[in-house]
């Protein structure tokens, strides 16, 4: 049975090279007085700072910056922002950035509606989030989806918590997409993000329950989408086609669509928040150590026919033969495209990381992460023995 499900998106895209001219009407609808969120300075050398300077000033608008905006972005960040909002009495919140910045400005815009502190939305106070300013982004790498939808992911180095959270009305009211602002992003940076797009999709795809034909065959067309895009924008930064194709489906990836009527947490996003929490390694390239292991892990015949369609309809893999064997071909195949193709690193240790903590790490992924509800229940010791996979 088809469960039942509510779709609302009300994310105004403006997409493609020249929609700058757009943001200055676009952020006086919600005020005059913009606070710009961004990170250690790269839109300042790529020129896009004095682009977004230029139209917002020429729309008559008040500007105040908040930069330095770290990836796994901290609390901190959020409070000194919560600081500057009221302050200033800013009106709007403009990130200019990846998903760090667009996750930190999210709870910014919320904090500056409350008087206690921000952590108290992820710790076990959960404070509610009923208010936040608006929010406009430009979007500067592909990876996250946070441009397109309602969740962001803080992180507090003083309890060495990392917790994502979601409230509708965290949704960015509009959001500027322009491929060419990603033609400076590294290789490396590339191919964590493909990864981290490709891991959404895979959270969702790796179902049982019964839902939509056409979401199955949407969330295979976005992971072909990746195979064939990201190793030419890796190989050709500057290529428009790809960094498109990247972008656009970076969006579509997390923004809800393909749920449909699914209800399952997820697995390697919960674990993964964990080893970004203590080591700061990049999320993506977490996500890629983790997800063929956890898909290993996973892998019975209950669950079979779901390895089955995925190696055959993404990787083209021959369904003939024992099922068992199919699945594990997609799996290497996964594995191949993530540490041969993108050339990411493989095991933990490459990335600095021992057996230390698994155990704490473990148990906060299956207390926060809910991993008992996901494709395959995870307690405590399988996420600790997904993490010891990981070590060679």
């Amino acid at each position: 049975m088809i469960n039942d499900f509510i779709y609302d998106l009300p994310v105004k895209v403006y997409f493609g090279k020249d929609q700058m001219k757009h943001l200055g009407p676009e952020l006086k609808q919600y005020g005059t007085r913009v606070l710009m969120v961004y990170g250690g300075g790269s839109i300042k050398r790529t020129g896009l700072y004095d682009k977004a300077v230029k139209e917002i000033k020429a729309a008559g608008l008040e500007l105040f910056e908040l930069p330095g905006v770290k990836p796994n972005p901290s609390v901190e960040s959020v409070r000194q922002g919560q600081r500057l909002c009221k302050e200033q009495h800013i009106d709007v919140i403009l990130p200019i950035g990846g998903g760090s910045t667009i996750d930190c400005s999210k709870f910014i815009a919320a904090a500056a509606c409350v008087d206690h502190d921000p952590w108290d939305f992820f710790n076990e106070k959960w404070a509610p989030i009923e208010k936040a300013l608006p929010i406009v982004t430009i979007l500067t790498l592909s990876a996250t989806g946070s441009e397109m939808d309602s969740g962001g992911v803080i992180s507090n180095p003083d309890t060495q918590d990392k917790i994502g959270r979601m409230e509708p009305i965290l949704l960015p009211k509009a959001s500027f997409l322009d491929p060419t602002n990603t033609f400076t992003v590294s290789a490396y940076q590339t191919a964590c993000g493909s990864s981290d797009i490709m891991s959404h999709i895979i959270e969702v795809y790796f179902n049982m329950n019964q839902d939509l034909y056409m979401l199955d065959t949407f969330m295979e067309g976005m992971m072909k989408t990746i195979i064939k895009y990201a190793p030419i924008a890796i190989r050709e930064p500057e290529n428009y086609e790809a960094r498109a194709n990247l972008m656009w489906t970076s969006s579509w990836a997390i923004n809800g669509f393909v749920n449909g009527g699914k209800q399952q947490a997820w697995s390697c996003h919960p674990m993964e928040h964990e080893l970004s929490a203590i080591y700061d390694i990049t999320h993506g390239l977490g996500l890629a150590i983790l997800t063929p292991r956890w898909m290993e892990y996973c892998l019975d015949e209950t669950n079979v026919s779901k390895y089955v369609q995925f190696a055959t309809n993404v990787f083209g893999i021959s369904p003939e033969g024992d099922p068992m064997d199919v699945a594990r071909k997609g799996i290497e195949a996964l594995d191949h495209f993530f540490f041969q193709t993108l050339g990411l690193k493989r095991t933990l240790p490459e990335v600095g990381i021992d057996e230390t903590y698994f155990d704490v790490m473990a148990e906060k992924a299956v207390k926060n992460g809910g991993t008992a509800y996901a494709f395959k229940p995870l307690a405590k010791e399988d996420v600790a023995a997904i993490y010891r996979m990981c070590m060679k």
